[in-house]
């Protein structure tokens, strides 16, 4: 069998001889098979470095991306814990408000005796406060879960102490409101000539009731409203002379008679301290002085049971 062999020819440009070289078409072979397996080996290696960088890469993001959400997470956790701490204090002021109720009753004569529900409900049981020591690796859910009951219980009692106060203010309201209509100071300075209920008439000399208190004093001294209200009346009534009539509200009704002049008019509101007239002797008197009545639905009462100045 007859061997192939390739010849190679060295040709040179500086005019040095030719140089040939001959191989086998085998070794040929040979070292094509080489080279190939020699790329393919440094293609293998090439592929498997960028693959181990590629992924060293992308775990360092992982990493550093689990890194930030265990921060966030222990974050959050820490939130949770503030929030529980947030829901503890609220429940004590809650419970301060409700002995605030209680001592703003007092102060008002309102009896609370009656109050069987508190602020969380029957019996009013202040719940209890929520452990932010556990560790919440491990009780995160039940943390939570409990933190949104209070928060629902904080709710309701919110409520309930709110309507609690509406009702308490109103009534303190209506309270101040009946005060300030309730005749409480003189209606003019001077001295009480005769005073209310049975006494001997100066005019007949018949025992008689009086209907309120007769103050004397120097003629067109100022007479003041004795409470808030609407003037009635305000004109003659007989043997009362001039007379100006209040209604406070409540039922309750004053009367200032003998006057000079009157210095409201029907239908005007006065408050209490305000100017409505002059002391004067109109109608049946022995001298310039006030007859001043106080009726409650109607009924005469002792006008000097009022007086608080």
């Amino acid at each position: 069998m007859i061997r192939r062999k390739i010849s190679i020819c060295l040709i040179c440009n500086s005019g040095a001889p030719v140089r040939q070289f001959s191989v086998s078409a085998a070794m040929v072979r040979i070292v094509g098979f080489a080279c190939i397996a020699i790329i393919a080996a440094i293609s293998f290696f090439a592929y498997d470095y960028y693959n181990l960088h590629h992924r060293s890469f992308t775990n360092h993001t992982l990493r550093s991306t689990i890194s930030q959400q265990l921060d966030e997470l222990g974050s959050q956790r820490k939130q949770i814990q503030k929030f529980a701490d947030a829901i503890n204090q609220l429940k004590t002021h809650l419970a301060g408000l409700k002995d605030s109720e209680k001592k703003l009753k007092m102060v008002a004569n309102i009896d609370a005796s009656k109050d069987q529900e508190g602020v969380f409900g029957i019996g009013g049981s202040l719940p209890e406060d929520i452990d932010t020591k556990i560790d919440l690796t491990k009780k995160h859910n039940s943390l939570v879960r409990e933190m949104h009951e209070q928060v629902e219980q904080l709710n309701a009692g919110i409520t309930s102490q709110g309507e609690t106060f509406k009702t308490l203010f109103e009534h303190l309201e209506n309270r101040q409101n009946i005060l300030a209509c309730t005749p409480s100071i003189r209606p003019v300075d001077g001295w009480i000539t005769s005073r209310f209920g049975r006494r001997k008439s100066p005019f007949t000399g018949r025992i008689e009731f009086h209907k309120g208190l007769d103050i004397a004093t120097r003629k067109k001294t100022p007479i003041v409203a004795s409470a808030g209200g609407v003037v009635t009346y305000a004109g003659k009534k007989g043997y009362l002379g001039n007379v100006v009539i209040i209604d406070h509200g409540y039922g309750i009704v004053t009367r200032y008679a003998h006057l000079y002049k009157a210095l409201k008019k029907k239908g005007e509101k006065v408050m209490r301290g305000d100017k409505i007239a002059l002391v004067g002797s109109s109608g049946r008197t022995t001298g310039p002085h006030l007859h001043y009545e106080v009726r409650l639905n109607g009924v005469p009462v002792n006008p000097a049971k009022y007086f608080l100045d």
